[in-house]
């Protein structure tokens, strides 16, 4: 796994959090840390970690870049459709 080699991370993370942002740095993954010590979750995106996020914020942050793009509706998988949408 990639550790982000970026100078502007904090020295307080680690190893764990330095994959994760390295990982979402070279490619479009999501990571998401548990920190053993204090069950504080990190979520990174795009090179960029946010410590501490509540689990609301999480769903919501999961959601708004997970979801299809209305845009594709067309050409989504028949998974991505919502039971009783058969519409198109």
């Amino acid at each position: 796994m990639p550790l982000s080699e970026n100078p502007f991370i904090s020295k307080e993370l680690g190893t764990r959090h330095r994959a994760a942002i390295g990982i979402s740095e070279v490619g479009d993954a999501i990571s998401i840390v548990v920190s053993e010590e204090t069950g504080q979750i990190s979520l990174a995106i795009n090179g960029q970690v946010v410590r501490d996020i509540k689990e609301e914020s999480l769903i919501s942050k999961l959601y708004e870049e997970l979801r299809p793009n209305s845009s594709l509706k067309e050409k989504r998988p028949a998974f991505w459709k919502r039971k009783g949408n058969d519409k198109k």
